[in-house]
């Protein structure tokens, strides 16, 4: 029999309307003495069943919530059927799993698994775990995965602080089977990229930037092209295919730039420039000389991990966006790009909106985007719904 976790008189509700994380300020006790990554149930303050989920003591998230069937246990069966219903989405709704195909098998809260991210890259998996609860069934996990996708290996990527939030310990390693080869690479959108799954940002690539970077590239041909931030090259490189005239990738990461060098040179695309510098005063400098340029797209990494960092992260990409208003000629093309997810769309345009009136220059919002489809959003828990990409036309 499961342990209980009585809720707070009237705090049930965001529950039954099933999102998955029960903040220790919801809950009123805990009845069973649960360990941590232990099986609970969730109940109401009147004694209703509300959902089974995995606890937690040392997050603040004292329960992640999986299933809302008060029979239904949190075993391999379960784990198994949610991923199954994961890959149906993939598979058989947007037909990605094509040969050396790249994309996102499980996305956490988005696909019911709440602490959970698997990533298919060719042959390859890589899994990473954010929740103390299923970290520690990872062999559930992996178990699943073999049978479903039959992949060569399956490798652990952790994201730095998951320890301390969550109160376990996991390093980068190989979970089961062959370790990815170092020259290992995807197709997207018909042009092919290296991943590094050992040591690359993130799982090795930024899937979900797929479909922005085959949309914005249809605005490149003739174009004077700036990726700032590019990482591997995915927009400059997606650019300079599509016909820019030239195309400057910028990053202050020496390894990210050599995997873009590289992914240039396996597409056989010559018309790009690759250059190591702080982005931020690099922008400045690249302002003051007069240089121009048609397309401007800002893809910076996450500037905010807790509501707090909120005020400075807008700051940040305030900044950036004074600077790319100065370097977009006439009928200029702007790209906005924000992986913090707790700056939202509208906090976006706001910020965007008060940098044109500064500068002095119109800017028409021409498409709101955000990330590739196999990174869905929950409806019950919105905050899963964190990139957001504005593409505007800068006057």
């Amino acid at each position: 029999m499961s342990a209980k976790v009585i809720l707070k008189a009237k705090r049930a509700q965001p529950f039954f309307g099933r999102h998955p994380w029960v903040f220790a300020g919801a809950i009123e006790r805990v009845e069973g003495a649960p360990a941590d990554g232990a099986e609970v149930d969730l109940v109401s303050h009147g004694g209703n069943f509300v959902a089974r989920g995995l606890f937690n003591s040392q997050s603040k998230i004292h329960v992640r919530l999986y299933s809302w069937e008060e029979n239904v246990p949190l075993d391999e069966a379960f784990f198994r059927n949610r991923l199954a219903t994961a890959l149906r989405l993939r598979h058989d709704v947007l037909k990605l799993n094509g040969p050396d195909a790249g994309y996102r098998v499980c996305f956490s809260e988005s696909d019911y698994l709440s602490g959970m991210v698997v990533d298919r890259y060719g042959d390859w998996l890589t899994v990473q775990f954010t929740a103390l609860g299923i970290a520690s069934r990872r062999e559930t996990i992996v178990s699943a995965l073999r049978e479903l996708l039959n992949p060569k290996g399956i490798y652990l990527r952790t994201e730095k602080g998951v320890g301390k939030l969550e109160g376990v310990e996991l390093h980068d390693q190989l979970l089961w089977g062959e370790p990815p080869p170092p020259d290992l690479s995807i197709l997207e959108n018909g042009m092919r990229f290296l991943v590094n799954l050992t040591e690359g940002q993130k799982t090795g690539y930024y899937l979900d930037q797929r479909d922005n970077r085959a949309a914005v590239a249809r605005l490149a041909p003739g174009k004077r092209f700036l990726d700032a931030f590019c990482y591997s090259g995915g927009f400059g490189l997606h650019a300079a295919r599509a016909g820019a005239a030239e195309v400057l990738c910028l990053d202050g990461s020496e390894p990210a730039l050599e995997l873009a060098r590289r992914n240039a040179a396996l597409n056989g695309l010559e018309n790009v420039a690759f250059e190591r510098v702080n982005v931020f005063n690099h922008l400045g400098t690249l302002a003051t000389s007069g240089r121009k340029f048609d397309v401007v797209v800002l893809d910076p990494p996450k500037f905010a991990r807790n509501r707090g960092a909120i005020p400075e992260a807008l700051k940040g990409y305030r900044r950036l966006h004074q600077l790319a208003l100065k370097l977009l000629a006439p009928d200029g093309v702007l790209v906005s790009c924000c992986c913090t997810g707790l700056i939202t769309m509208l906090d976006l345009e706001e910020m965007l909106a008060q940098v044109a009136v500064e500068a002095k220059r119109d800017v028409q919002i021409v498409e709101r985007r955000g990330p590739a489809p196999d990174h869905p959003v929950a409806v019950t828990c919105r905050e899963s719904g964190y990139l957001k990409c504005l593409v505007s036309r800068v006057l």
